[in-house]
């Protein structure tokens, strides 16, 4: 995820972009203080096409173990936590994408715009209770969007041709006081417009769970969801 900062750094670029650097690989879970009143545990699954991180009230709780670098990575995680409610999930999703550009493939035959998608469910582990999915209640910003015009996407030097526009992560956007009431609603898609593979395949997703994204599933490439989610 790229660093805390002013959401108003925007920035707007035609020259050459560099390959994004690596996620961090790890399977590690960070939880929260050690349990104390109210506390439960909880069980979070995710698919995301193809990258994401999860936090939940400010704290991480873990992130894709494939880097976003990896081509066609489709795979699922499972994360167990424990936190008190309400609970303010805050989640980094990511495209893959070869540079700025937003293309990937960049020189093949195939050269083209990827596409996105992510799904995430939350359970209480005590209870077995499906506490919180992804819909359109989600709240996100995209800081990612390339290209800016999708007629580059035939360009024989996209990085030249292709201009993206990117800004910072809001500072202390995955805590529980932000203000997230300036972001768009998430859309909701169905699994043949995102082109669900893999991993997904292996999760038993609740029936209101929903494959979630911006208004455009090729251009938004990085986006920030937030939701917040009461005691039952």
């Amino acid at each position: 995820a790229a660093c805390s900062s002013d959401a108003d750094s925007s920035r707007t670029s035609t020259t050459p972009a560099t390959t994004p650097e690596a996620a961090p690989e790890t399977t590690t879970v960070a939880t929260t203080a050690a349990a104390a009143s109210g506390e439960a545990t909880f069980t979070a699954e995710v698919w995301v096409d193809n990258w994401f991180s999860l936090t939940v009230n400010g704290v991480v709780i873990g992130e894709d173990s494939v880097s976003i670098t990896t081509e066609r990575s489709f795979n699922s995680e499972t994360f167990t936590f424990t936190a008190t409610y309400p609970l303010t999930i805050a989640l980094v999703s990511k495209d893959y994408k070869e540079t700025d550009s937003g293309l990937e493939y960049i020189g093949e035959p195939n050269q083209q715009m990827g596409d996105g998608g992510v799904i995430a469910q939350i359970t209480d582990t005590a209870t077995g209770t499906v506490v919180a999915v992804t819909g359109t209640d989600w709240q996100g910003l995209v800081i990612h969007r390339a290209p800016l015009d999708k007629r580059c996407v035939t360009s024989s030097d996209p990085d030249t041709d292709c201009a993206f526009e990117a800004i910072d992560e809001p500072a202390g956007w995955t805590e529980p006081g932000f203000d997230d009431s300036a972001w768009a609603a998430a859309t909701a898609y169905t699994e043949e417009e995102v082109g669900v593979k893999d991993g997904y395949l292996d999760i038993d997703w609740d029936p209101a769970a929903t494959l979630i994204w911006t208004s455009d599933l090729q251009a938004d490439n990085t986006i920030l969801w937030r939701t917040t989610v009461t005691a039952p």
